[in-house]
């Protein structure tokens, strides 16, 4: 069975577009690939390039995308009112399932126009919001200064030196290594934000946070994950948010489920439960956890965040940001 083009949707920075590649595209990819410069920094790409592998190859990257296993996408730019291909970029997940290995290519064309790293970085943080993947890996040859500064420049750092078999060149070549995870790819530590607690004479400011674990009938607990272009995105947390000026901890939480999750939460059905203290590098986190176990209305998300419920013992496989995982053996032990 031919596999069909697969429903993602396409992924855009400033100047480009990142979507699965087309049949259509297969002329344009087989142009730009077949050439020398650039299909020797490739290990999986044979030269000369045959041009019906190029069909062969976007009709693979369907199936892939379909089953979760990879995400080859086309690197998309604009002139003069139309899209021309520029490259391709991709990530394709490891057997363990919490990393993805990056690997992208750009037409000779186009260098020197910082497109691989523009389409790199979007890509990886796609992925670390959306995936439940932790790092992302990648190699460049030693003789390759240029995609070593590319790696480098969207966060990745070195992770020592191997051998990779080249199609191009006809063997094993000597590779470095790289790898990153959120914080260095996407520079998401928190941002100090404004205190909701005055800062001591001396110290970090202290920011008042409150969370909730909502419990339904069957005893789980719903989880949220950080929304990509938030901080610490494809992170899962307890719902709840940041308490403002004049505010109680039990108003902020009746605020924020309200706005997030459309449900209507009385003050006498929050029972306070335990609380993290953490420090960040600009500040410190108090975050009181309550407890919930009835509401008004349905739980939807109204940020189009992705939401879980999830049974007392599975908590510990969610990944989570540093302040909440001490609460997940709390919960865990009094449910």
């Amino acid at each position: 069975m031919t596999p069909a083009p697969p429903d993602f949707a396409p992924l855009r920075t400033e100047r480009l577009t990142l979507r699965p590649l087309r049949a259509e595209d297969a002329a344009a990819l087989h142009r730009l690939v077949n050439d020398w410069e650039v299909a020797k920094t490739l290990a999986r790409v044979p030269f000369p390039y045959p041009r019906e592998l190029a069909d062969t190859w976007i009709a693979s990257t369907w199936a892939q995308i379909a089953a979760g296993e990879a995400w080859h996408l086309a690197i998309i730019g604009e002139e003069n009112g139309a899209e021309h291909l520029i490259g391709c970029v991709g990530l394709t997940r490891g057997r363990d399932g919490k990393a993805a290995e990056l690997g992208y290519w750009v037409g000779r064309r186009f260098w020197g126009h910082g497109v691989a790293p523009e389409a790199a970085a979007r890509l990886c943080r796609w992925a670390l919001a959306h995936l439940d993947i932790a790092t992302i890996r990648a190699s460049a040859l030693r003789d390759n200064p240029r995609s070593q500064a590319v790696l480098r420049r969207i966060g990745l750092r070195p992770a020592g030196e191997g051998v990779q078999t080249f199609l191009s060149r006809g063997g094993p070549m000597p590779v470095l290594l790289f790898e990153g995870g959120r914080e260095e790819i996407t520079g998401d530590a928190p941002p100090p934000p404004a205190p909701a607690v005055a800062a001591p004479a001396t110290g970090k400011p202290v920011l008042l946070v409150a969370a909730v674990a909502l419990i339904d009938a069957d005893g789980r607990v719903l989880l949220a994950r950080r929304p990509e272009g938030k901080p610490l995105a494809g992170l899962w947390e307890f719902p709840g948010g940041k308490v403002h000026p004049g505010e109680t901890p039990e108003e902020a939480l009746i605020r924020e489920l309200k706005e997030e999750l459309d449900i209507d939460v009385s003050v006498a059905c929050l029972g306070p439960f335990t609380f993290a203290s953490h420090t960040y590098e600009n500040f410190h986190l108090l975050m009181p956890l309550y407890l919930c176990r009835r509401w008004h209305g349905e739980v939807r998300a109204v940020e189009g965040q992705a939401l879980a419920w999830v049974k007392p013992q599975k908590l510990g496989a969610y990944a989570m940001p540093p302040a909440d995982k001490p609460l997940v053996a709390m919960l865990r032990d009094f449910l």
